[in-house]
């Protein structure tokens, strides 16, 4: 049986129309999506989770319950509608590090702000308005500590998106300065049959394909990136 694993694609906002009344968008590639209810909650049971259908399932269910979300249509059709129109990820294989690498190699990789003081108001928020035990809470404010490969993977993100598979290129080739569109090329397209198309395809059996794999899923995990489409 082939595996399939699910994720979340873009970020959240909240918008107030002209007649007062906020409404939840998501954002992909500085496009906006409006989402109902419904695939809004599918969405953040995805968003820094990678899920199979079943573990997708039960934290769906448990976010409906929470927020009192009435179904107008199954689980399946909603998440479907979400893949087709950018917002969710699917990925499969034979295995989970096959199915991981299809879910992650087109996607992009967006760090997210380090900021100290986005932490501390983040952390006021939880501890003062919402009650949260300053001991969970805490988490927040510890300083991300990367591994080589992560810290690797972030260091090349900050200077241009790329993604999972242009990540891996990247460290097949030792490429470590991309900040002009010269030296990107050079590391990237180095020859006539290599394009963004087949880049996925192209580095699925590179030798650092598993460990710059593993890398942005971690990250991604631990909220310090985000996924994104182009």
């Amino acid at each position: 049986m082939r595996k399939r694993l699910y994720t979340a694609v873009g970020h959240f906002r909240r918008k107030v129309g002209t007649d007062g009344q906020s409404y939840p968008v998501i954002l992909v590639n500085r496009e906006e999506y409006p989402v109902d209810m419904q695939e809004m909650t599918v969405w953040t049971a995805l968003s820094w989770r990678l899920l199979d259908f079943d573990q997708l399932e039960q934290e769906y269910d448990t976010l409906a319950w929470e927020c009192g979300v009435q179904p107008r249509r199954t689980l399946e059709s909603c998440l479907y509608r979400l893949v087709t129109r950018g917002l969710a990820a699917s990925g499969s294989g034979d295995t989970d590090s096959e199915a991981l690498y299809d879910l992650l190699g087109g996607l992009y990789v967006a760090p997210l702000s380090a900021s100290p003081l986005l932490r501390l108001a983040v952390f006021l928020k939880l501890t003062v308005l919402r009650g949260v035990p300053v001991s969970k809470a805490r988490v927040l404010l510890r300083r991300d500590r990367p591994s080589g490969t992560e810290a690797q993977v972030m260091a090349l993100a900050r200077q241009e998106l790329l993604s999972t598979a242009e990540l891996v290129k990247c460290a097949e080739v030792g490429a470590r300065d991309i900040s002009t569109g010269e030296k990107l090329m050079e590391a990237l397209y180095d020859d006539d049959g290599t394009t963004c198309d087949n880049m996925p395809a192209l580095m699925r059996t590179a030798k650092s394909q598993e460990e710059i794999t593993m890398a942005v899923a971690n990250l991604y995990l631990r909220k310090q990136i985000v996924l994104q489409r182009v």
